[in-house]
């Protein structure tokens, strides 16, 4: 997540002291209520980014984080300890920055694990409010007098299972961005996280694991709301299982008992106010009643 987001997160959602942000990322309480009076979330590309004085020792810290896992928990090094001794090594940066790459490592060995060694998923259980699936497919429906092959978005909440379903003609930033206002204008609130596959308007590039260059127009929608961006692994279309599972089903619940329409703003309508339908139809499954009764909004923020 970049570091700006990040920061809006501690301190917007997580409600972060600012005295604990400036500890932890090691700025001023200044500068920190200087960025959040600013509200910047679109990036800006003036100043090149400047590189980490730990770059040149990332690939040590790697190895040595990976060696420490496998000892027992009273054996192993404090991060505080891995500064020491890069410092001996010839790093010249602050303790802080040490500190802030072992917290991304551990989050990122964390997630990876939520699979197991064979690739399975391990069912999350999700707390309200805490994260919604973010899904494109394709679809076809009579448009303007032509029938018309149209990108589809799948939104949907992970604890109360509501979705929206809201159809493009393209799959640009655009599209994806005016997508998600819609289903948190719906839903009439924002998750904590936001899980999705690789599309290339949210990543440039994959790297090792978890490892993601987040593209910046998306990482400024991220910062706007206020949520997490978490990816899938590469072809595992299986950990974002419930909005796959919502693609299949619209199939015969929206697509298939579908009317013509005079313009795509039209379809959404109806789109919007058949979904809402279903959550009233359809049993939640997992909780007592039907998705419409299952505390939707509860906190959202």
């Amino acid at each position: 997540m970049g570091f700006l987001s990040v920061i809006r997160r501690w301190a917007l959602r997580d409600k972060m002291p600012i005295r604990e942000i400036a500890r932890r990322t090691g700025l001023s309480r200044n500068t920190i209520k200087k960025y959040l009076r600013a509200g910047i979330v679109e990036p800006r590309f003036q100043t090149p980014a400047r590189p980490s004085k730990l770059d040149p020792y990332a690939e040590k810290l790697t190895g040595w984080l990976v060696t420490e896992q496998r000892k027992s928990r009273k054996d192993r090094r404090t991060a505080k300890q891995m500064h020491a001794d890069l410092v001996k090594l010839g790093y010249d940066g602050s303790y802080e920055r040490v500190a802030a790459f072992v917290r991304t490592w551990k989050g990122d060995r964390q997630r990876a694990q939520q699979t197991t060694d064979r690739g399975t998923f391990v069912p999350l259980v999700f707390q309200p409010g805490e994260a919604f699936q973010f899904d494109w497919s394709e679809d076809w429906a009579s448009v303007g007098g032509d029938r018309m092959k149209l990108q589809v978005a799948y939104i949907k909440l992970l604890h109360s299972r509501a979705f929206l379903v809201r159809a493009y003609l393209l799959q640009t930033h655009e599209m994806l961005f005016d997508a998600h206002w819609h289903a948190f204008r719906v839903f009439e609130g924002v998750p904590g996280r936001g899980i999705h596959d690789n599309m290339k308007t949210a990543v440039d590039r994959v790297g090792v694991g978890k490892k993601r260059d987040v593209n910046a127009r998306f990482m400024a929608m991220t910062s706007h709301y206020v949520f997490e961006p978490d990816f899938c692994n590469p072809a595992a279309g299986w950990e974002k299982g419930q909005v796959e599972k919502n693609v299949r089903d619209a199939r015969h619940r929206l697509w298939q008992v579908m009317p013509a329409f005079p313009d795509l703003d039209a379809l959404n309508v109806w789109l919007e106010e058949r979904c809402k339908a279903l959550w009233t139809e359809t049993a939640h499954g997992s909780l007592p009643g039907s998705i419409a009764t299952s505390g939707r909004s509860r906190s959202l923020r």
